[in-house]
């Protein structure tokens, strides 16, 4: 069965003090707002409305968290980027997600979602330095890979990956089309292996 398939909606916050204190392991999923994070998510999922899919950049304002079973959840960070709110909003966005990323102690690693015409903009760099220091994996999608031929597409792959290179021996990367359905199985294989930790004994606890 698919790995994401048993994903369901769980519950929405907008502090760190709401975070599910149960939980054992969390993926999170960040991205620049209209890079593909929900459409991913869903394509995951194999699901048409899991993660909301919006026009409009921005739209997920909060921390929503999608369960997948045994107390491992799947964590759809606010979009970052061009959203058209006050910048008391913007900042608080830039808190929840700073403090969730370098203080999470069930976070296993962030799947890092990046349009493959528009890579590592100076708000994706933002995201690596953030999460850099916790020393966990990131995975990159390179989403909307469809929309370049396959020699671009392969030096947009190859240049993310020199650059990931760079920065973190944990840091991988791959192309992804939600509209063809490709990369599914890279995903899957890589993220379901980040969950893996989650021993007996931990879900035996209370």
């Amino acid at each position: 069965m698919n790995f994401f398939q048993p994903a369901a909606f769980y519950t929405t916050v907008n502090h760190l003090c709401d975070l599910p204190a149960e939980s054992l392991a969390e993926v999170a999923f960040a991205g620049r707002s209209n890079a593909g994070k929900s459409s991913a998510i869903n394509t995951l999922a194999n699901k048409t409305r899991l993660a909301f899919v919006s026009k409009t950049p921005g739209r997920t304002q909060h921390i929503n968290y999608f369960s997948l079973g045994e107390r491992r959840y799947l964590v759809d960070l606010p979009g970052y980027g061009f959203a058209k709110v006050p910048n008391a909003v913007k900042d608080h966005w830039r808190g929840l997600l700073g403090d969730y990323l370098a203080l999470r102690p069930q976070l296993r690693g962030l799947v890092l979602i990046m349009d493959a015409r528009h890579p590592l903009t100076q708000l994706d760099q933002v995201m690596l330095d953030w999460f850099l220091p916790t020393g966990k994996p990131v995975h990159c999608l390179l989403t909307k890979s469809d929309k370049l031929n396959r020699s671009d597409a392969a030096a947009t792959l190859r240049f993310v990956r020199q650059e990931f290179e760079k920065l973190s021996p944990v840091f991988t990367v791959q192309l992804f089309s939600s509209l063809k359905k490709q990369g599914k199985e890279e995903v899957e294989l890589i993220v379901s292996k980040w969950f893996e930790p989650v021993s007996q004994g931990e879900k035996n606890l209370d």
